[in-house]
């Protein structure tokens, strides 16, 4: 049963997001740019096919210009295919029944893809949302071809707004990247007690939050172009020995405010500073290499955790569009889209997400309702405040979950009036209809689809994160590349086991898990960390 304070957490507003501002823009951007030319040319009805393309502008702002080009070509290839499917499908039968199951199974396999890929917010909901709401507009044989070039045609367009600040600010992503594990740094030297290690739960989770953001940065680095990676030097680097050097350090407010100053050089595009380094460090530097990224492929094999979700997805969007026909709405993919967002890495997320969901759309109900005679006045209103609201949940997303919803909500009714206006009363019945139809069905797939492969996942972790303890301690007195690889191998092991117990806790239905092994495994690869650093001679200094 969820306490109070369960109850708190899942609807707890945190701070602004980091950089939220650019997938906001760059929507507003691409979306603004389709729907004003749809409307000058009298076709604003056929916004839906744009907008499914023009979405794909939310993803990739925190990748490396190279890497943000192929991921971003990859997401949006997959949102063309989706909707193309959709659209046949809307084609070829008009059973709702057959329809749902149509959405259902793509709602699973863009879960399944973009889980395994690790493409990070916002996920598969926005494809699954935009080709679930494509199944269900009747359409012709004849004019597949035509409604798919335009989602091309918006897909095509948020690729370039996306990749239009490159030639602005080529290292932006790498530079932020590498600002967020400085401050990082800053933020454990501001909570760490003292030299020695503690059990502290804050302490522990700012260790494990810098040994992420510092592997996060070497990534980000490694995906930058070689022309690139020779324009910008090896200052970002230099900057990551020393923040990893925290890890080493004892409490310093000092320090703390000298990393941040670097921080925020960085975001402002200042000159880097060029930081001296030790023998031991500079040698460092010359081995160290980011850790190994888990396989895609590997994450879809059979055994594999992710593998019951996508069952939980495809069972509990089916039901919740089936039990949505029953009740007689008239726009059951809306229950789709519902339990498709419900569902997260575990059962306790999945929950929380449900009460976020319904709370969140509750309130964009009222929202829409409130500016539905504003929305009325004129097809322009309409795509204005179809733009805010987008805005609007970009702004919010990363604070709270259930605080975005409340401008999806209304964004999602604004986008139906498009193709004509619509009796209120009924969208604002069938969407809380649906929601709670789609959460409860979602919460009610996560009971029934249980997932214990994630207890597995962490024993392995476990396994694992002993092994490179293990091999760390033996490197303690060494130097150079084997210290470099050893340091490399924990660091992985230790992020590895800190994702695995978060997700096989929050799992309701699962064997007895060994909680202390994994705390004292997770205590002593921090120690090694740390240790391993000492004996490279670095630490938190002056320059």
């Amino acid at each position: 049963m969820a306490t109070t304070s369960q109850f708190r957490q899942a609807l707890r507003v945190g701070p602004p997001g980091d950089g939220w501002h650019k997938p906001a823009l760059s929507a507003v951007a691409t979306l603004g740019t389709l729907n004003l030319t749809l409307f000058a040319l009298g076709w604003l009805d056929l916004a839906l096919y744009t907008s499914a393309g023009g979405l794909g502008a939310l993803y990739g702002h925190g990748l490396p210009y190279r890497a943000r080009a192929r991921t971003l070509a990859a997401v949006l290839l997959g949102t063309v295919l989706s909707t193309g499917a959709a659209l046949t499908a809307a084609a070829l039968t008009r059973d709702a029944v057959v329809l749902v199951v149509v959405a259902a199974a793509l709602a699973a396999l863009h879960k399944l893809l973009c889980d395994a890929a690790r493409i990070g917010p916002p996920g598969s909901l926005i494809i699954t949302f935009t080709t679930a709401s494509c199944a269900f507009v009747p359409q012709r044989l004849p004019d597949l071809a035509p409604h798919l070039a335009l989602t091309v045609l918006g897909a095509a367009l948020a690729w370039l707004v996306c990749m239009a600040p490159a030639p602005l600010r080529p290292y932006g992503p790498e530079r932020i990247a590498t600002a967020r594990a400085l401050e990082a740094a800053a933020r454990l030297l501001r909570t760490a007690p003292g030299a020695a290690l503690t059990a502290a739960a804050l302490t522990a989770a700012a260790r494990t939050a810098l040994v992420g953001a510092v592997d996060a940065a070497r990534h980000s680095l490694a995906l930058s172009s070689p022309a690139r990676r020779r324009a910008l030097g090896d200052a970002p680097e230099r900057l990551l020995v020393h923040a990893e050097a925290a890890l080493a350090a004892p409490a310093d407010p000092a320090a703390a405010e000298r990393y941040a100053a670097w921080a925020r050089d960085l975001r402002r595009g200042r000159t880097l500073p060029l930081l001296d380094l030790t023998e031991a460090e500079a040698a460092d530097l010359r081995a160290r290499r980011p850790g190994p990224r888990p396989s895609s492929r590997a994450a879809l094999r059979p055994g594999s955790v992710l593998l019951p979700i996508g069952l939980r997805v495809a069972v509990g969007c089916a039901a919740a569009g089936w039990l949505s026909l029953a009740l007689g709405v008239g726009r059951p993919y809306w229950a789709v889209v519902t339990a498709a967002s419900v569902f997260q890495a575990n059962s306790t997320l999945s929950w929380q997400r449900a009460l976020q969901r319904v709370l969140g759309n509750l309130l964009g109900l009222a929202l829409f309702t409130a500016a539905l005679p504003l929305a009325h006045s004129g097809p322009v209103a309409l795509i204005v405040l179809g733009l805010l609201c987008q805005f609007g949940a970009e702004a919010t997303i990363a604070r709270s979950y259930w605080l975005a919803t409340v401008f999806v909500t209304p964004m999602a009714l604004l986008m139906t009036e498009f193709a004509g206006l619509q009796p209120a009363r009924t969208l604002v019945a069938d969407r809380w209809l649906d929601t709670c139809v789609g959460a409860l069905t979602g919460l009610a797939a996560c009971l029934l689809v249980t997932n214990r492969r994630t207890a597995a996942r962490l024993s392995r972790a476990l396994a694992g994160a002993e092994t490179a303890t293990r091999e760390a301690r033996s490197a303690v007195a060494a130097a150079g590349p084997e210290a470099a690889a050893a340091r490399t191998g924990l660091a992985t092991a230790l992020l590895e086991l800190r994702e695995a117990a978060d997700t096989a806790t929050g799992e309701w239905c699962r064997p007895a898990l060994p909680h202390q092994r994994a705390a004292d495994a997770e205590r002593h690869a921090h120690h090694l960390l740390a240790a391993l650093l000492e004996r490279r001679g670095t630490g938190v200094r002056a320059v």
